[in-house]
């Protein structure tokens, strides 16, 4: 890792001109390798630029370095250390992977130790790097298991009908041996979400539909939940609404780029197979019950695929029903289109209070799973792929998707605020506390 980020540092500063060969040029100080190495690994996490670059602020001033300069973008980051004898920026890529549930967990505590007892850097780099190798907790046919688990219980929630359940699980099943296997294969990574679109939408329209007679997209759906890219349109509200308008603009359109490709899966499934995206739907609809089975089965779902830590299935149930259950709230004092806007507005306070239990695992695991019930990343996958086949309705779907989006972001805006004010006032009463004498 040394020697690539100095072959980086050598090609940016010749990009800038710099022709300069001196040892102190091409050596970043440990504290900015140790920055610059976290930064990459919490926005693998799922984190949004602007809690990164407060992560790495704080950081800063806990290593006594406060003049430390930060830009942090989804893709790179840049440090600038004012204070070094040779002044420099050091740029760091970013992983493009995502982290399992466990990588995250693993690396938030790191996060929250650095900043408690302030680690060498060294060994906070080490550590990093064994959390991004590691292997995942759970063997293949565990991970496929989880996906299938994922897909019927998605399905529960968005389509719960009894003759689904079995589609769903099949589905769940394929897409969840194809994601496991693709994912290895660098070229084939770049494909799979037009791929896999495109081989389920055949497998629908061929072999199931015939046979189960519903909406086609509605069975689709589900089992494309690891592909549609609701979190990353969520956090790109998130980063828009906070001022951040270069990582959320670039984060939003990768994000539609994303839907686009799956719905473009879509389409060239239906064109090949000479289907349509909906039918009336005969099917009975379960009863209010099935929702709630749903859940459980996803936060199941989650801990297997995703290789979620030790004893967190019960934390991550519990951020999965207060969100939804946030959103029915939100659904009834504010209508559909801003259930999100409550729903985030109790997970997150909800998270962080019990975070601070011993046997909850950090926040950024449960609210990771939170999002994903809260973002209507399907409602804009259907959208997409009614617009491209020509259906009417589409661009009413899209733009109420949108709207969701920029709901949840501005609930978990205040939910997050009203979280720190509530940490900071209760520091402040205990530090009152210790500081009155007794008696």
């Amino acid at each position: 890792m040394p020697g690539a980020m100095a072959r980086l540092r050598a090609t940016m500063r010749a990009l800038r001109g710099d022709r300069s060969s001196e040892p102190a040029a091409d050596t970043a100080s440990p504290l900015v390798d140790m920055l610059g190495a976290l930064a990459s690994a919490l926005l693998a996490s799922s984190q949004a630029t602007n809690d990164v670059e407060d992560t790495l602020r704080e950081l800063a001033t806990v290593y006594g370095h406060p003049r430390l300069n930060v830009f942090v973008l989804p893709t790179l980051v840049m440090i600038e250390d004012a204070t070094a004898h040779a002044r420099g920026s050091a740029i760091f890529p970013v992983q493009q992977t995502a982290l399992r549930l466990d990588q995250a967990g693993a690396i938030d505590a790191l996060r929250r130790r650095c900043l408690t007892s302030a680690p060498p850097p060294e060994d906070v780099v080490r550590e990093i790097t064994e959390i991004i190798s590691s292997r995942p907790r759970f063997a293949l046919p565990l991970t496929v298991f989880g996906h299938a688990l994922l897909t019927v219980g998605f399905g529960m929630v968005l389509n719960p009908t009894l003759t689904a359940l079995p589609v769903y699980v099949i589905l769940g099943s394929v897409v969840g041996l194809i994601v496991a296997i693709g994912t290895r294969l660098p070229t084939l990574a770049l494909l799979l979400p037009v791929a896999t679109a495109f081989v389920v939408t055949v497998l629908v329209a061929v072999v199931i539909r015939p046979i189960v007679h519903d909406d086609s997209l509605r069975l689709v759906a589900p089992a494309l939940v690891s592909f549609l890219p609701g979190l990353t349109l969520t956090i790109a509200a998130v980063e828009l609404t906070s001022g951040q308008m270069m990582a959320g603009a670039s984060r939003l359109v990768y994000g539609f780029a994303r839907l686009g490709l799956l719905a473009f899966g879509v389409f060239a499934g239906l064109s090949v197979s000479r289907g349509s995206t909906t039918t009336a739907s005969s099917a009975e609809q379960l009863g209010a019950w099935a929702p709630w089975a749903g859940i459980v089965l996803v936060a199941v779902g989650y801990y297997f695929f995703s290789s979620a830590p030790k004893r967190s299935l019960p934390w991550i149930l519990y951020a999965l029903v207060l969100a939804y259950a946030g959103q029915l709230l939100g659904n009834v004092v504010l209508g559909a289109q801003l259930s999100g806007l409550v729903g985030a507005l109790i997970v997150i306070p909800g998270v962080y209070l019990v975070s601070h239990l011993s046997s909850s695992p950090p926040p950024a695991i449960m609210l990771t799973c939170a999002y994903w019930l809260l973002v209507p990343g399907s409602m804009g996958f259907i959208g997409m792929s009614e617009a491209a086949s020509g259906t009417a309705g589409a661009t009413a779907v899209i733009l109420q998707t949108l709207g969701s989006l920029v709901a949840i972001a501005t609930g978990m805006i205040i939910g997050a605020g009203l979280s720190r004010d509530a940490s900071r006032v209760a520091r402040a009463w205990r530090r009152a506390d210790g500081g009155i004498a007794p008696g």
